[in-house]
């Protein structure tokens, strides 16, 4: 099991497109929301399948993670961002606005009770996204990616994802070096630049 949770899937642009592009249309829309909050918030699935209404707070953006549902077993702060938000609104919609009826985020509507699994759908979603190799735990990386790629330190990423230890979150230390070689072209672009001006 370790090994396998070694091995990292990420999706290219398109493969990213192609997957939302499913989660908005797709007629299940209750798993579909699930998996945008996955990606939205690098959540693991469990986390989410747990997620309670009373340890979510809409106006200061944050999901509190209880330590009983927490990997590490320590209790954690999880920031909501406009996507992640966007769900629990619609959560909040399906629900006709009253969450006192249902302790839990997302409710399967068939059963009346919270999911425990998503993996048949969640298969049937990224074979119509044609995206054979992504697992559920590879949205988790996904959301790291894009935190990295878009210049956030590994030290932020590592509070956020909720990694005990810095080793886990090096993981993604790659992806800082892709970012800081990008940033660095800017450089030899602007040689390049004064270059052709000097004739």
């Amino acid at each position: 099991y370790r090994e396998l949770n070694l091995v990292e899937n990420y999706m290219d642009n398109e493969q990213l497109q192609r997957l939302l592009t499913v989660l908005k249309t797709d007629k299940n829309r209750a798993v579909c929301n699930i998996v945008l909050f996955l990606l939205s918030t690098g959540a693991r699935l469990n986390e989410a399948l747990q997620a309670k209404w009373q340890f979510i707070d809409i106006d200061r953006c944050v999901w509190r993670i209880p330590a009983t549902n927490s990997k590490s077993g320590k209790v954690r702060a999880v920031p909501l961002n406009e996507t992640s938000l966007s769900v629990l609104s619609m959560q909040q919609d399906t629900e006709d606005g009253d969450t006192d009826e249902h302790d839990f985020v997302f409710i399967n509507r068939q059963t009346g009770k919270p999911y425990t699994t998503i993996q048949k759908v969640w298969d049937r979603l990224r074979r119509k996204a044609r995206l054979g190799h992504v697992r559920i735990h590879d949205l988790r990386h996904q959301y790291a990616s894009m935190l990295v790629n878009s210049g956030r330190t590994l030290y932020e990423v590592q509070q956020i994802l909720g990694h005990s230890t810095p080793k886990v979150t090096m993981r993604y230390s790659h992806l800082s070096t892709s970012t800081l070689q990008s940033a660095s072209s800017c450089a030899a672009d602007a040689i390049k630049e004064a270059m052709k001006k000097t004739g």
